[in-house]
């Protein structure tokens, strides 16, 4: 059922679905969990190396990026899940599309945090 909610009280809502949401992924997701402990132990690196605040942003966001694209992910599965756990050729390409996603996140990330990284 859509919610009729405006304003703050939709804001509300939103955000106690996305904290929901955010609930199911830590645990039911491994994947998800690895990430957010990867987060945790590379923002000192973050806050301690001397760069540039664009060269801060875009650690920051490289890292950001890996977390949303497997929530997308997570999300794929679980829809495709919910369809059925039968094997489907186009549900087992949908499921690995969204991996292949965070992968290629995971590389970015990588590539980013090397190119601003290396001289130090």
């Amino acid at each position: 059922m859509k919610s009729e909610a405006r304003g703050v009280r939709r804001l509300i809502h939103a955000t106690r679905f996305s904290m929901q949401g955010l609930k199911a992924l830590w645990r039911s997701e491994e994947a998800f969990r690895m990430e957010v402990i990867l987060v945790i132990l590379l923002t000192p690196v973050i806050i301690m190396v001397d760069v540039t605040p664009a060269e801060r942003a875009l650690l920051v966001g490289s890292l950001l990026i890996v977390l949303l694209t497997e929530m997308l992910n997570s999300a794929i599965e679980v829809a495709i899940d919910r369809i059925g756990h039968e094997y489907h050729e186009l549900s087992g390409r949908a499921k690995d599309m969204g991996s292949a996603a965070v992968l290629f996140s995971l590389i970015g990330a990588a590539i980013v945090w090397a190119i601003i990284l290396w001289p130090f």
